[in-house]
């Protein structure tokens, strides 16, 4: 059914909440993001199988690895935007190297993500049939090891994948074709703009409508959070953009908007959020640069 859908958000409210350990987020997204750091970085390959719903700290954890094998039901998204945060775990990292605007564009919606996508947005290496898997794991426990690790796994996915080809042929890929579109609304100077362009877009197409509804119903907060990221993480090295995030994510921490967003999600469940701004046009400039204060004298990932 799932890789990973996410974090453990729910006792990250508590702590925000006083119901728990006061130093818990910081904690909390520290050892997450110096994992997501040891996995991009680890010099054996590491094979992350990807099928079903891979959301959020999901994501973080299968973009660092060496061989990302997605599946027909795979089901990849970063849907911060609906609780008031923003795409982390390296997302300003993956989201600016995708092509033609649509990192910023998934950031802000959410839009899920499948396993054609995925391969064309360069979040996955291989699309294998979710039933290959036992298979899978009993080549790979064949395979002699010895020299080349990494090519073995290599030719192991490759061969299944071509076994697989029949399935995903008939896979649609949305955002593939969705391209050109996404390109023309997140081409603009701000993303005031760029959330004008898409509300004001008349269609009936699912896909996005989809989009549309996330965004209006999304934290005004994190849609312009979410381009601030990206623009000034878009240079930044790997161990650099796990550090920027660190402080947003704590920051974020000390902000009523996150509280409200898993209350009005996942506690109560009433999805009606009572967001600090009313559109992304009020968000006070002020304010959002005082999320990318460093709170420490030297960062907690200082070491990485």
């Amino acid at each position: 059914k799932a890789f990973c859908a996410g974090g453990d958000i729910v006792n990250l409210y508590k702590a925000m909440t006083g119901g728990a350990d006061a130093e818990f987020p910081e904690h909390f997204f520290t050892r997450e993001y110096r994992l997501d750091y040891s996995i991009h970085t680890y010099p054996k390959p590491i094979v992350c199988w990807g099928s079903g719903i891979v959301m959020g700290g999901g994501m973080g954890l299968m973009n660092g690895c060496s061989h990302r094998v997605v599946t027909e039901t795979s089901h990849l998204a970063m849907p911060e935007v609906t609780i008031g945060l923003y795409p982390d775990v390296g997302g300003s990292w993956f989201l600016n190297r995708m092509p033609g605007g649509t990192g910023l564009f998934l950031g802000l919606t959410g839009n899920p993500i499948n396993a054609r996508d995925a391969l064309f947005l360069g979040l996955a290496d291989r699309a294998v049939r979710a039933d290959l898997r036992d298979g899978l794991v009993e080549r790979l426990a064949a395979e002699d090891w010895a020299h080349d690790a990494g090519g073995t796994l290599s030719r192991v996915l490759r061969e299944l994948e071509n076994e697989s080809r029949p399935v995903f042929a008939e896979q649609a890929a949305p955002i593939r074709e969705h391209f050109d579109l996404i390109r023309t609304l997140t081409d603009h100077d701000s993303v005031e703009d760029v959330v004008e362009a898409l509300l004001s877009l008349e269609s009936d197409d699912k896909w996005v409508l989809r989009a549309q509804k996330a965004v209006r119903n999304g934290s005004p907060l994190s849609l312009r959070l979410i381009a601030e990221q990206l623009h000034r993480c878009r240079h930044l090295s790997l161990r650099e953009v796990f550090r920027q995030e660190l402080v947003l994510s704590v920051q974020c921490c000390r902000h009523r908007e996150l509280r409200e967003g898993i209350r009005a999600l996942l506690i109560d469940k009433d999805n009606t959020p009572d967001w600090t701004f009313r559109s992304v046009g009020d968000v006070d400039a002020a304010f959002l640069a005082e999320l990318f204060e460093n709170p420490w004298v030297e960062s907690p990932l200082m070491d990485l």
